[in-house]
Protein backbone atom coordinates (compact mmCIF):
# COMPACT_ATOMS: atom_id res chain seq x y z
CA UNK A 1 0.00 0.00 0.00
CA UNK A 2 1.29 3.49 -0.86
CA UNK A 3 0.80 6.99 0.46
CA UNK A 4 1.13 10.00 -1.79
CA UNK A 5 4.88 10.30 -1.28
CA UNK A 6 6.51 6.97 -0.54
CA UNK A 7 5.72 3.28 -0.63
CA UNK A 8 4.01 2.67 2.71
CA UNK A 9 6.12 -0.22 3.92
CA UNK A 10 5.09 0.54 7.49
CA UNK A 11 1.52 -0.44 6.66
CA UNK A 12 2.68 -3.74 5.17
CA UNK A 13 5.03 -4.59 8.03
CA UNK A 14 3.08 -3.26 11.01
CA UNK A 15 -0.64 -3.17 10.19
CA UNK A 16 -1.26 -5.99 7.71
CA UNK A 17 -0.16 -8.77 10.12
CA UNK A 18 -2.56 -7.50 12.79
CA UNK A 19 -5.39 -7.34 10.26
CA UNK A 20 -4.68 -10.97 9.37
CA UNK A 21 -4.69 -11.83 13.07
CA UNK A 22 -8.05 -10.07 13.46
CA UNK A 23 -9.50 -12.11 10.62
CA UNK A 24 -8.21 -15.34 12.17
CA UNK A 25 -9.62 -14.50 15.62
CA UNK A 26 -13.01 -13.65 14.16
CA UNK A 27 -13.10 -17.01 12.42
CA UNK A 28 -12.12 -18.69 15.69
CA UNK A 29 -14.96 -16.99 17.56
CA UNK A 30 -17.54 -18.04 15.00
CA UNK A 31 -16.34 -21.64 14.84
CA UNK A 32 -15.99 -22.03 18.63
CA UNK A 33 -19.37 -20.44 19.28
CA UNK A 34 -20.97 -22.62 16.61
CA UNK A 35 -19.45 -25.76 18.14
CA UNK A 36 -20.66 -25.11 21.69
CA UNK A 37 -23.98 -23.71 20.53
CA UNK A 38 -24.85 -27.29 19.58
CA UNK A 39 -24.16 -28.62 23.09
CA UNK A 40 -26.99 -28.01 25.59
CA UNK A 41 -26.20 -27.32 29.22
CA UNK A 42 -27.38 -29.90 31.72
CA UNK A 43 -29.70 -27.48 33.54
CA UNK A 44 -31.62 -26.68 30.36
CA UNK A 45 -31.82 -22.93 31.06
CA UNK A 46 -31.58 -20.26 28.38
CA UNK A 47 -28.99 -17.51 28.21
CA UNK A 48 -31.53 -14.94 29.36
CA UNK A 49 -32.59 -17.15 32.27
CA UNK A 50 -28.97 -17.61 33.32
CA UNK A 51 -28.29 -13.87 33.13
CA UNK A 52 -31.41 -13.10 35.18
CA UNK A 53 -30.45 -15.69 37.79
CA UNK A 54 -26.89 -14.40 38.08
CA UNK A 55 -28.09 -10.81 38.42
CA UNK A 56 -30.46 -11.81 41.23
CA UNK A 57 -27.77 -13.80 43.02
CA UNK A 58 -25.54 -10.73 42.96
CA UNK A 59 -28.38 -8.47 44.10
CA UNK A 60 -28.46 -6.40 40.91
CA UNK A 61 -32.14 -5.67 40.38
CA UNK A 62 -32.16 -2.65 38.06
CA UNK A 63 -30.78 -4.23 34.88
CA UNK A 64 -33.23 -5.19 32.14
CA UNK A 65 -32.54 -8.05 29.73
CA UNK A 66 -33.52 -7.57 26.09
CA UNK A 67 -33.11 -9.33 22.76
CA UNK A 68 -30.62 -7.77 20.32
CA UNK A 69 -30.89 -8.20 16.58
CA UNK A 70 -28.13 -10.00 14.71
CA UNK A 71 -25.57 -12.63 15.61
CA UNK A 72 -22.91 -12.17 18.30
CA UNK A 73 -24.27 -8.69 19.02
CA UNK A 74 -24.45 -9.29 22.76
CA UNK A 75 -23.51 -6.32 24.94
CA UNK A 76 -24.26 -4.47 28.15
CA UNK A 77 -25.29 -0.81 27.86
CA UNK A 78 -24.32 1.00 31.08
CA UNK A 79 -26.11 4.20 30.07
CA UNK A 80 -29.52 2.50 30.05
CA UNK A 81 -28.66 -0.47 32.28
CA UNK A 82 -29.80 -2.90 29.62
CA UNK A 83 -28.24 -6.28 28.95
CA UNK A 84 -28.88 -7.10 25.31
CA UNK A 85 -28.48 -10.69 24.17
CA UNK A 86 -28.61 -11.87 20.56
CA UNK A 87 -31.31 -14.37 19.69
CA UNK A 88 -28.77 -17.21 19.53
CA UNK A 89 -27.89 -16.45 23.16
CA UNK A 90 -31.14 -15.09 24.61
CA UNK A 91 -33.28 -18.09 23.71
CA UNK A 92 -30.67 -20.85 23.64
CA UNK A 93 -29.84 -23.32 26.41
CA UNK A 94 -26.41 -24.12 24.98
CA UNK A 95 -23.06 -23.94 26.75
CA UNK A 96 -22.00 -21.12 24.42
CA UNK A 97 -25.14 -19.11 25.19
CA UNK A 98 -24.69 -19.47 28.94
CA UNK A 99 -21.05 -18.43 28.71
CA UNK A 100 -21.77 -15.33 26.64
CA UNK A 101 -24.74 -14.35 28.82
CA UNK A 102 -22.59 -14.70 31.94
CA UNK A 103 -19.85 -12.57 30.34
CA UNK A 104 -22.30 -9.75 29.64
CA UNK A 105 -23.64 -10.14 33.18
CA UNK A 106 -20.06 -9.64 34.30
CA UNK A 107 -20.13 -6.19 32.68
CA UNK A 108 -23.37 -5.40 34.52
CA UNK A 109 -21.68 -6.37 37.80
CA UNK A 110 -18.70 -4.16 36.94
CA UNK A 111 -21.08 -1.27 36.44
CA UNK A 112 -23.03 -1.96 39.63
CA UNK A 113 -19.79 -2.01 41.59
CA UNK A 114 -18.51 1.14 39.85
CA UNK A 115 -15.42 -0.70 38.68
CA UNK A 116 -12.81 1.88 37.63
CA UNK A 117 -11.64 0.60 34.21
CA UNK A 118 -15.23 0.25 32.97
CA UNK A 119 -16.05 3.80 34.10
CA UNK A 120 -12.91 5.10 32.37
CA UNK A 121 -13.75 3.25 29.15
CA UNK A 122 -17.27 4.68 29.18
CA UNK A 123 -15.96 8.25 29.44
CA UNK A 124 -13.66 7.65 26.46
CA UNK A 125 -16.41 6.39 24.13
CA UNK A 126 -17.31 9.75 22.46
CA UNK A 127 -13.73 10.87 21.79
CA UNK A 128 -12.70 7.32 20.83
CA UNK A 129 -15.45 7.19 18.20
CA UNK A 130 -14.26 10.48 16.73
CA UNK A 131 -10.60 9.50 17.00
CA UNK A 132 -10.98 6.14 15.29
CA UNK A 133 -13.09 7.60 12.47
CA UNK A 134 -11.25 10.84 11.75
CA UNK A 135 -7.93 10.81 13.63
CA UNK A 136 -5.88 8.86 11.04
CA UNK A 137 -7.26 10.89 8.12
CA UNK A 138 -6.57 14.19 9.88
CA UNK A 139 -3.02 13.03 10.64
CA UNK A 140 -2.43 11.93 7.04
CA UNK A 141 -3.81 15.26 5.78
CA UNK A 142 -1.40 17.03 8.11
CA UNK A 143 1.46 15.02 6.62
CA UNK A 144 0.34 15.56 3.05
CA UNK A 145 -0.08 19.32 3.40
CA UNK A 146 2.90 19.61 5.78
CA UNK A 147 0.84 21.13 8.58
CA UNK A 148 2.32 19.87 11.87
CA UNK A 149 -0.58 21.17 13.97
CA UNK A 150 -3.10 19.25 11.87
CA UNK A 151 -0.99 16.10 12.15
CA UNK A 152 -0.70 16.49 15.93
CA UNK A 153 -4.46 16.92 16.29
CA UNK A 154 -5.03 13.73 14.31
CA UNK A 155 -2.48 11.84 16.39
CA UNK A 156 -4.03 12.99 19.68
CA UNK A 157 -7.51 11.98 18.53
CA UNK A 158 -6.35 8.61 17.30
CA UNK A 159 -4.29 8.07 20.47
CA UNK A 160 -7.50 8.46 22.47
CA UNK A 161 -9.05 5.70 20.37
CA UNK A 162 -5.99 3.51 20.93
CA UNK A 163 -6.25 4.13 24.68
CA UNK A 164 -9.88 2.99 24.49
CA UNK A 165 -8.82 -0.27 22.83
CA UNK A 166 -6.14 -0.84 25.46
CA UNK A 167 -8.49 -0.18 28.39
CA UNK A 168 -11.04 -2.51 26.80
CA UNK A 169 -8.69 -5.46 27.38
CA UNK A 170 -8.82 -5.57 31.22
CA UNK A 171 -12.54 -4.77 31.07
CA UNK A 172 -13.25 -7.76 28.85
CA UNK A 173 -10.85 -10.11 30.63
CA UNK A 174 -12.36 -9.21 34.00
CA UNK A 175 -15.91 -9.76 32.72
CA UNK A 176 -14.92 -13.23 31.49
CA UNK A 177 -13.20 -14.00 34.79
CA UNK A 178 -16.32 -12.92 36.68
CA UNK A 179 -18.44 -15.05 34.36
CA UNK A 180 -16.45 -18.21 35.00
CA UNK A 181 -16.41 -17.59 38.75
CA UNK A 182 -20.14 -17.01 39.13
CA UNK A 183 -21.00 -19.91 36.83
CA UNK A 184 -18.79 -22.21 38.89
CA UNK A 185 -19.74 -20.90 42.34
CA UNK A 186 -23.46 -21.03 41.60
CA UNK A 187 -23.20 -24.40 39.85
CA UNK A 188 -24.86 -23.19 36.69
CA UNK A 189 -22.51 -25.34 34.59
CA UNK A 190 -20.66 -28.55 35.31
CA UNK A 191 -16.86 -28.69 35.15
CA UNK A 192 -16.90 -30.05 31.60
CA UNK A 193 -19.42 -27.39 30.55
CA UNK A 194 -17.28 -24.70 32.16
CA UNK A 195 -14.36 -25.78 29.98
CA UNK A 196 -16.52 -25.29 26.89
CA UNK A 197 -17.73 -21.88 28.04
CA UNK A 198 -14.14 -20.87 28.79
CA UNK A 199 -13.07 -21.75 25.24
CA UNK A 200 -15.85 -19.58 23.82
CA UNK A 201 -14.90 -16.60 26.01
CA UNK A 202 -11.18 -17.06 25.34
CA UNK A 203 -11.77 -17.00 21.60
CA UNK A 204 -13.85 -13.84 21.99
CA UNK A 205 -11.13 -12.22 24.13
CA UNK A 206 -8.58 -12.76 21.37
CA UNK A 207 -10.60 -10.54 19.03
CA UNK A 208 -10.11 -7.65 21.48
CA UNK A 209 -6.39 -8.37 21.64
CA UNK A 210 -6.18 -8.32 17.85
CA UNK A 211 -8.14 -5.05 17.67
CA UNK A 212 -5.86 -3.42 20.24
CA UNK A 213 -2.75 -4.55 18.35
CA UNK A 214 -4.15 -3.20 15.09
CA UNK A 215 -4.84 0.18 16.70
CA UNK A 216 -1.40 0.35 18.32
CA UNK A 217 0.41 -0.59 15.11
CA UNK A 218 -1.66 1.91 13.11
CA UNK A 219 -0.70 4.68 15.53
CA UNK A 220 2.96 3.66 15.38
CA UNK A 221 2.79 3.67 11.58
CA UNK A 222 1.55 7.27 11.52
CA UNK A 223 4.28 8.39 13.90
CA UNK A 224 6.99 6.67 11.83
CA UNK A 225 5.58 8.19 8.62
CA UNK A 226 5.84 11.65 10.15
CA UNK A 227 9.45 11.06 11.11
CA UNK A 228 10.28 9.82 7.62
CA UNK A 229 8.73 12.95 6.13
CA UNK A 230 11.02 15.07 8.27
Amino acid sequence: MFNMFYPDYYYIVLVVPTLVLSLITQMMVKSTFAKYSKIPCSKKISGSDAAAQLLRLNMVNDVHIETAAGSLTDHYDPSSKKLRLSESVHNSASIAAIGVAAHETGHALQHAQKWGPLALRSTLVPVANIGSSFGPWIAIAGLGFQIPLLFNIGIVLFAAAVLFYIITLPVEFNASSRAMTILRDNRILTDDELNGARKVLTAAAMTYVASALTAIMSLLRLILLSRRRR
